[in-house]
């Protein structure tokens, strides 16, 4: 079928084995993201996921692609790592909503990368990338013959060639055993309630944690985003309107009982790479979210195997750590990156940003804008 975007152009929507094997693409840092802040601070994952099912769709939908919607990881991995409660996290995520539908709506984007810099950003990645490791240790000391199981899984996948949908199995298999333990649930539509995880509360980690991720946000989210937009599906997407998008999603869906959601070009690469070619592929998904969001019971979540959420976290801390790197090219950049993520493994990610910053502009302007 034919939908028309706000953008004015008219274009398919198809839900094919392609679009839903595409969708998947978009999942495998999403669904191990969401349970593990789940088992670890006071959110509902039946509400998280009705946000993510609601704006699947409604992004698909308006720009008439397959857009992505993730987690803000920065904000999301420092409330699963103990950082931030999750009252700090819906503060820090309202706030960041605020800050992107203002600077879209002015045409700030821009203006902000250039400040912050690619290393930073990257920077930032790596620390959420280690902390994030961290935590997976801590959880798989208690039960090493089946976290050594569930990493040997996804070893085995790797080695075949199927190293992203590895996170997805033993998501699975955790679930399956949580099945096995907990009983299969009635499905039971999530309350209706404002914040019914609990009122924000702002404090310093959660301003700290905003801008970080604002500095991952500006440069993956929204400029990466824009740009993979037009080179994967010659579509001209600004920055400044991902910005707004992210602006009103996080805006809408935190007080009704979700997490802060951005969009990213990880996200949009996975769905192109495994076959998304329209919105089609975001409406496969958001249904899924919903239907996985009359199941997704606390007694469920209690019965899935702390070992093996270890296990994908160090998944997704190893591919969160490889796309921090993969892209620094010169000395002095990476410098700043491992600085960064050091700083923020050991003090705090919001020094971290502040001294990464000054150290990007002091190398910028000793070497140039690429550290050449």
């Amino acid at each position: 079928m034919a939908i028309s975007s706000v953008f004015g152009t008219e274009h398919e929507l198809e839900f094919s084995s392609s679009e839903l094997s595409g969708a998947l693409g978009d999942s495998v840092t999403v669904l191990p993201l969401i349970v593990a802040l789940a088992m670890t601070t006071s959110v509902s994952l039946p509400h998280v996921l009705v946000g993510f099912g609601v704006f699947q769709i409604v992004w698909g939908l308006y720009y008439g692609m397959p857009i992505s919607v993730e987690p803000m990881k920065a904000l999301v991995g420092l409330a699963i790592v103990g950082v931030l409660s999750y009252a700090e996290l819906a503060a820090a995520g309202l706030l960041a909503g605020v800050v992107l539908l203002a600077a879209g709506r002015f045409g700030l984007i821009g203006r902000l990368q250039q400040v912050v810099g690619e290393p930073v950003v990257r920077g930032i990645q790596l620390a959420v990338a280690l902390l994030l490791l961290e935590a997976a240790v801590g959880l798989s000391v208690g039960n090493v013959p089946v976290a050594a199981a569930g990493l040997a899984l996804v070893v085995a996948l790797a080695v075949v060639g199927y190293r992203q949908e590895s996170v997805l199995v033993v998501l699975g298999v955790g679930g399956v055993a949580a099945v096995l333990v907990a009983g299969l649930p009635s499905p039971t539509l999530p309350a209706l309630a404002v914040f019914p995880a609990g009122s924000p509360t702002a404090s310093i980690a959660a301003l700290e944690g905003t801008v970080a991720q604002l500095g991952m946000t500006v440069g993956n989210a929204a400029i990466a985003t824009s740009l993979l937009c037009a080179d994967l599906y010659d579509r001209r997407i600004s920055a400044d309107d991902l910005s707004e998008s992210m602006g009103v999603t996080c805006l809408a869906a935190i007080p009704a009982g979700g997490v802060p959601m951005c969009h990213g070009s990880g996200g949009l690469a996975g769905k192109y790479a495994f076959g998304a070619r329209t919105g089609g592929a975001n409406v496969l998904l958001g249904v899924g979210y919903l239907a996985l969001a009359l199941v997704a019971t606390g007694a469920l979540l209690a019965a899935f195997p702390l070992a093996l959420l270890g296990v994908l976290l160090v998944v997704v801390a190893l591919e969160l750590g490889r796309a921090a790197l993969a892209p620094i090219e010169t000395v002095p950049a990476l410098a700043i990156v491992f600085v960064v993520g050091a700083v923020g493994l050991v003090g705090n990610v919001g020094l971290a940003f502040v001294l990464g910053t000054v150290a990007y502009w002091l190398v910028s302007t000793r070497f140039g804008a690429d550290g050449r």
